[in-house]
């Protein structure tokens, strides 16, 4: 996750994100640097518009409960709103997890 912290901070920051930079960042960090990784960070961020991403990560659909629900259905709501939650977490790391192999 640091590689990915590292980017966007970069990126922030107004620089161009490279392996020397990312490099930099987490040397700067004190996080041992992986060349591989950062590599494949690198790569992976090829073509892609980080704004956009941003964006696009910014705005996460949000489950909206019912006004008034009787008990039953409040544990259903919520069992459904885990099972979203678990979901959406595990498409999220998949999605990151292509960057590290």
């Amino acid at each position: 996750m640091e590689y990915v912290y590292a980017a966007m901070l970069i990126h922030k920051a107004g620089g161009k994100v490279d392996e020397a930079s990312v490099k930099k960042v987490l040397d700067a960090a004190g996080v041992k640097s992986d060349g591989s990784r950062i590599k494949a960070l690198v790569a992976a961020l090829e073509g892609v518009n980080i704004e956009e991403a941003i964006k696009k990560a910014a705005v996460a659909p949000v489950a909206a409960a019912p006004a008034h629900a009787g008990g039953e259905a409040k544990h259903e709501a919520k069992k459904e709103e885990k099972k979203e939650e678990k979901k959406s977490a595990e498409e999220a790391a998949a999605g990151l997890g292509a960057l590290f192999g």
